[in-house]
């Protein structure tokens, strides 16, 4: 199930605010427990247990009162103490009345683990109200026969340490009772001590957690949130025309979502400015073209006439001169070199004017279905010799079968013989000249690429320029006609970049 960012944010803080009131229930709980520990020791059992002492003492009192009987020789102080032992009962059954009711106090306010305690410390007191019940009359029987006239000592004291054995045994219970009683009430404190310590690092370590979860809360919902920044700096830069950037966010959360539609957006505004600039280069190129066409035509015009003239004129002159005399035979000979000379520049500015005129009156292609290695073949027999005499070798790395193309034979073979011969011009001292050629889908590319001094990387984004060249006598007018009828084609051709040499590479559309 995808949850909205909102959604998300809010779990995070509902998380947080479960896990504080966890440990704040847990605390209060725990403090709860603990005032009713406190209550149970400080109200209850202390007392009980101080109720328990003094029990204990005021028998031990009583002992010691008893066990005088049988020493005093003073009748009056016998019978004082008998009268404070028949007091002793009355204030001892006051006692273990008042322990007994504070024992059923604590019942009703202590925890339900401690109702078994409770119920045996009740049950111990009740037996020793019997017990001491039962002593009292044992006792006034004795302090009966210790008072009357005339009894034997013997009988007196077999009297009095039967009742001592009664005290003995009323005196191991209290003990037994007030020992029960401290040794809860040492165990109860040691065990609120444990809980309380348990209790404080629970608490430390829950609210660690609970902090832990926050902060975790809180860089989540940073972390969430973090793209909405990067999202504003990325409007900015697309607002300022700067369309490389992609967001790239991975998720299916709203950010994301909006984050892969504005790089839909940036790619494909960054895609149409591309094709404006293209579009717009196209038209500058075509209109340049078009400008440096009717300007070319122009010179051309008014060129070709004069050269024509020129080129009959010194014909005409050269063969004047084979039937002129000279006084010296050198005269005759340098008179003929510059006829040859200016024959030379004639057909050098005739060659010009034509490239030119060429370059105006570009036809449009007539395209049929030819093979690019078969017109690979016949443009190097064509330079054959040409390549030879440069001690220009060529290799071919051909794709095996034809490779068909749609293209204007005379057209193409002009593309092809103007990159040899630039390539023949660049390995003045002979070189490897090599032709590749493989079909990728419904396009053929074409690789020539020589070992010459290749090409500067300076010049490289002016190459395909009108009047451009690198070469002292070039007219700059091979590589853009090259273009040009390229481009008539549906194709395109690229300088690249090598180590060694210069490469470039054509593409074609595939014919069929």
């Amino acid at each position: 199930m995808r949850l909205s960012l909102a959604t998300r944010i809010f779990i995070g803080h509902a998380v947080v605010l479960i896990t504080f009131g966890a440990v704040s229930l847990f605390s209060i709980s725990e403090m709860r427990r603990n005032q009713i520990e406190i209550r149970l020791l400080s109200e209850g059992y202390l007392y009980l247990a101080q109720n328990v002492a003094d029990i204990e003492n005021f028998h031990a009192t009583h002992e010691r009162d008893t066990a005088r009987l049988y020493d005093e020789k003073n009748r009056e102080l016998k019978r004082a103490l008998v009268q404070l032992a028949r007091y002793f009962h009355e204030v001892m059954s006051g006692k273990l009345k008042n322990a007994r009711s504070r024992a059923k106090q604590v019942v009703e306010f202590a925890p339900s683990n401690e109702a078994a305690f409770l119920k045996e410390i009740v049950t111990r007191i009740e037996d020793l109200q019997l017990r001491y019940v039962e002593y009292e009359g044992a006792a006034d029987t004795t302090f009966a026969v210790i008072l009357a006239d005339n009894q034997e000592p013997d009988m007196v004291k077999a009297r009095l340490e039967r009742l001592q054995d009664f005290q003995g045994t009323l005196k191991a219970n209290i003990g037994l009772l007030r020992q029960l009683l401290e040794r809860h009430v040492l165990d109860s404190a040691h065990q609120a001590q444990e809980r309380e310590r348990r209790t404080g690092a629970a608490i430390i370590l829950l609210s660690v957690v609970a902090i832990g979860m926050g902060l975790l809360a809180t860089a989540w919902s940073a972390r969430t949130l973090r793209p909405v920044r990067t999202l504003i700096d990325f409007v900015s830069r697309v607002g300022k025309g700067d369309y490389s950037a992609q967001l790239g966010l991975k998720g299916e959360n709203e950010i994301a979502l909006l984050a892969r539609e504005f790089d839909v957006m940036s790619k494909n505004l960054k895609e149409r400015e591309e094709e404006l600039k293209q579009k717009q280069g196209e038209l500058l190129r075509a209109e340049r073209l078009a400008a440096v066409g009717r300007v070319s035509a122009q010179i051309a015009h008014e060129v070709r006439n004069p050269l024509s003239s020129i080129a009959l004129n010194v014909e005409m002159l050269d063969e004047q001169l084979e039937k002129a005399r000279f006084n010296k035979d050198d005269e005759h000979t340098e008179a003929k070199r510059l006829l040859h000379a200016v024959t030379r520049e004639v057909d050098r500015l005739t060659e010009v004017t034509e490239a030119h005129l060429r370059l105006a009156r570009v036809p449009p292609p007539s395209l049929q279905p030819e093979s690019l290695n078969g017109l690979i073949e016949e443009a190097l027999s064509f330079v054959r010799e040409e390549l030879e005499r440069a001690q220009v070798t060529v290799v071919r790395q051909l794709a095996a079968g034809e490779v068909p193309v749609n293209v204007d034979e005379a057209q193409l073979r002009q593309v092809l013989l103007n990159l040899i011969r630039n390539a023949r011009e660049a390995m003045a001292g002979g070189g490897t000249l090599t032709f590749e050629t493989r079909q990728v889908g419904a396009r053929a590319e074409l690789r020539i690429s020589d070992t010459g001094r290749g090409i500067p990387e300076g010049v490289r984004a002016s190459l395909f320029e009108p009047f451009f060249s690198t070469k002292e006598r070039g007219t700059g007018l091979g590589l853009s006609l090259s273009r040009q009828i390229l481009e008539a084609h549906r194709g395109t051709i690229v300088a690249e970049k090598t180590t060694r040499g210069a490469s470039f590479l054509i593409t074609l559309p595939a014919a069929g």
